[in-house]
C-alpha cells in the first residue's frame, strides 16, 4: 500500500474539501443542519473570502459547476465578471497603455463572486443566505488564528500598501504590522458590508425565497456597497504597472445592469467519462482538449510519472493551450468553434504533431476555421513595476447523500494588487489583465465582456449520474495540475488521496495569462520528488527543466460520489492549509 499524506476521507451523508479547514468545516455545518451540498459550497465560498484574502476576496470572481439530483444533469454559474462600459479600446489608447496592467483599477472587471453566490442559492440551495453566510461573518468579526502564508503575505506587502494603498494598510494591517501566526485575527468591516446582505433578506422575507435573495444580492450591486464601489474607485487615483496612476473606468450602471446566470457546461468524454467544464469566457476548454489529445494514446502502458509519460502530457498541453491563446474568448462576443477544438478527428490531426522523442518549441494554435487568426506574441517579463500575481486562487467542493455536487473556485479581489474600499473591508479584482487589446482577437476587450479566465472548476459524470468534482488553485497550471491527478486515478488506478499526493509537473511553453504576459518557450517545471534519470531523459528530448520543491505546486481537492453504493470519498492536497471532512 503507498504512503499518503493523509487518509481518504468516506461516509455517506456528504463530504465538503476547501482551501482551509475552517472553511471545510463552514461546509460541514451546512450538511449538518440539513442543508445540501449547494448551501454547503456557498459557506465555503463565503468563508474563504474571509480566511484567504490574499487569495480570493468577496471582490473577485468564482465559477461554478453544480450537478443537481432532482434535474439529473449538470450547470455552470456564470462566475466571470464583465469589463466596464467605459473599458473600451480608444480609451486605452488615449491613456498610452498596450499591456493592461496586472494592478490597480484599470483590470477590474464587476465582482461576480456576491451574484454567484447568492443564484446558486436561489436556484439550486435550500438555506438562507443568513444561515449560509454565518459562518464567513462569525470568522470576519470574532477573529481566526493566523497562519504562516497569510502572516507572511500581509508582511511582504506592508510596505507596498504604505506607499500605495494607504486603505489596505488600515483594513489588513493595521498599525503597520503584520499579526504573529496564533494571533486572532478580525476583519470587521468585511463582517459589516456582508451583514447588510443578510439583514436586507431578512427584512424582505415576505417577498418569499427568491425575493428575499434578491433583495440581498441588490444591496451588493444596486445598493450602498456597489455605490462605495464606483466612488471610491473614480476618486482614487492608484499607481499601476503602466507607470501612470489611473481611476477606475466603473460606473454604478456596470453594477446595476450585471447579473449572473446559469449556463450549459461545456464537456468532453473520456474512457465512459464525461468531463464538464465552464465555456471559453474561461480556460476550461484546454481540459477537454487535452483529454481528447490524450485519449488515444497508451498512457498506462508508459508507466505513471516515467519520461514518457510526462514527455507526453506536456506536449499535449503545449498544442492545446495554444489553441486556448488564440482561439477562446466570451461566447457572448466571439464565435469559439469547440466543435471542431472537442472533436475526434481534430484530436487525431494535432495528435499527429507530437514528436515522442523531441520537445517542440514552437506556439503552434491549430488553423481551425471561425478561430482566432493571431497569435499575440509575447512579453518579456521587464516590465517597469514588479510583477503582482503574487497571490493565487483556492477552492471548495461539496457532495451530498442525494448525489448534488459543487466545485467553485474563487479568485481575484485579492489583497495584493488593488487597495481595499475604505469601510467595506475587501479591494477590487484584476482580472481584466487577461483581455488582449488587439481587435480582431476573440478575447480583445470590450464593454461587458469577460476575458477569459484562467479559473476553472472541474465536475465528472458518469451515464448521466454523478461521479466526482476535483479542481485546484494556480492560475494556468489549473487544467494541468487537475488533469494529473485526474489521470492518477482514473488511469492508473491510485486512490484519491494518493493520486493527489503524487509529484506534480507542469509546462511555461505557452503565454502567460497575467501581467506582464511573458512566455518561456520549451520549458517545464518538475517537483523534486521525481526521479532525476526521468528529469536527465527530458532534458535530452530538449526540455528546459526547472527543479522546484517537493511539494510546491498544485493545492487539488476532490470528491467522489458512488451511485450505485451511496460511498462519498474525498481528499485534498497537505500543500498548504486546505482540508477535507464528511461523515
Amino acid at each position: 500500500m503507498a504512503f499518503t499524506t493523509r487518509p481518504v476521507i468516506m461516509g455517506t451523508h456528504g463530504a465538503v474539501a476547501a482551501g482551509h479547514y475552517l472553511a471545510a468545516r463552514a461546509g460541514l455545518r451546512m450538511l449538518e443542519i440539513g442543508g445540501n451540498a449547494i448551501d454547503a459550497g456557498v459557506a465555503m465560498g463565503f468563508a474563504l473570502a474571509v480566511l484567504k484574502p490574499d487569495q480570493n476576496g468577496i471582490g473577485g470572481e468564482s465559477p461554478i459547476l453544480i450537478y443537481s439530483a432532482d434535474r439529473a444533469r449538470a450547470f455552470a454559474i456564470n462566475g466571470q465578471g464583465v469589463a466596464p462600459g467605459e473599458a473600451t479600446l480608444d480609451r486605452f489608447r488615449e491613456m498610452g497603455v498596450d499591456l493592461i496592467p496586472g494592478d490597480g483599477f484599470l483590470p477590474a472587471t464587476v465582482p461576480s463572486a456576491v451574484d454567484n453566490y447568492i443564484t446558486s442559492l436561489a436556484v439550486f440551495g435550500t438555506l438562507p443566505l443568513a444561515e449560509v453566510i454565518a459562518p464567513a461573518l462569525e470568522l470576519a468579526r470574532d477573529g481566526f488564528p493566523m497562519y504562516e502564508s497569510l502572516r507572511s503575505g500581509i508582511a511582504e506587502n506592508i510596505p507596498r500598501w504604505q506607499e500605495h494603498y494607504p486603505s489596505s494598510t488600515a483594513t489588513f494591517a493595521p498599525g503597520g504590522r503584520a499579526p504573529e501566526v496564533g494571533e486572532v485575527w478580525a476583519q470587521s468591516d468585511w463582517a459589516g458590508s456582508m451583514s447588510l446582505l443578510a439583514e436586507a433578506e431578512r427584512k424582505h422575507a415576505r417577498r418569499g425565497r427568491t425575493g428575499a435573495l434578491r433583495a440581498a444580492r441588490d444591496v451588493f450591486y444596486r445598493g450602498e456597497i456597489g455605490r462605495e464601489i464606483v466612488t471610491f474607485s473614480r476618486e482614487c487615483r492608484v499607481m499601476d504597472a503602466s507607470g501612470e496612476a489611473h481611476v477606475g473606468l466603473f460606473q454604478e450602471n456596470d453594477f446595476a445592469a450585471y447579473s449572473a446566470r446559469v449556463e450549459e457546461p461545456i464537456q468532453a468524454d473520456y474512457r465512459g467519462l464525461t468531463v464538464h467544464k465552464c465555456n471559453t469566457w474561461c480556460q476550461g476548454a484546454v481540459f477537454l482538449q487535452q483529454v481528447k489529445l490524450l485519449e488515444g494514446l497508451d498512457l498506462a502502458r508508459m508507466g505513471h510519472n516515467t519520461a514518457d509519460y510526462i514527455h507526453t502530457v506536456i506536449e499535449c498541453a503545449k498544442l492545446a493551450f495554444a489553441d486556448r491563446n488564440a482561439h477562446y474568448g466570451d461566447p457572448d462576443f466571439a464565435e469559439v468553434p469547440l466543435g471542431r477544438l472537442l472533436s475526434a478527428d481534430y484530436a487525431e490531426e494535432r495528435r499527429t504533431l507530437i514528436d515522442p522523442k523531441q520537445a517542440s518549441l514552437e506556439e503552434r494554435p491549430g488553423d481551425v476555421p471561425g478561430g482566432g487568426k493571431r497569435q499575440p506574441g509575447a512579453v518579456a517579463d521587464d516590465a517597469p513595476w514588479p510583477t503582482v500575481h503574487g497571490g493565487d486562487t483556492t477552492r471548495c467542493c461539496a457532495v451530498d447523500r442525494h448525489g448534488n455536487m459543487i466545485s467553485i473556485t474563487p479568485s481575484g479581489g485579492w489583497f495584493m494588487s488593488s487597495p481595499a474600499v475604505p469601510g467595506l473591508g475587501f479591494p477590487l479584482g484584476t482580472r481584466g489583465q487577461m483581455f488582449e487589446l488587439d481587435p480582431e482577437h476573440p478575447n480583445c476587450l470590450a464593454p461587458g465582456k469577460r476575458p477569459r479566465s484562467t479559473l476553472t472548476p472541474s465536475l465528472v459524470t458518469k451515464d448521466g449520474r454523478p461521479w466526482m468534482v476535483f479542481g485546484t488553485p494556480g492560475g494556468d497550471c489549473q487544467d494541468q495540475w487537475t488533469l494529473q491527478f485526474f489521470l492518477n486515478y482514473v488511469e492508473f488506478g491510485m486512490d484519491l488521496q494518493e493520486a493527489i499526493d503524487q509529484p506534480t509537473f507542469h509546462s511555461e511553453h505557452f503565454r502567460d495569462s497575467f501581467y506582464p504576459r511573458g512566455s518561456r518557450p520549451g520549458h517545464m517545471s518538475i517537483e523534486g520528488r521525481i526521479e532525476e534519470a526521468v528529469r536527465e531523459e527530458l532534458e535530452e528530448r530538449g526540455h528546459a527543466v526547472s527543479v522546484v520543491g517537493d511539494w510546491e505546486n498544485g493545492q487539488c481537492e476532490g470528491i467522489r460520489f458512488d451511485a450505485e453504493t451511496g460511498l462519498i470519498s474525498a481528499a485534498s492536497s497537505p500543500r498548504g492549509v486546505s482540508y477535507a471532512m464528511g461523515w
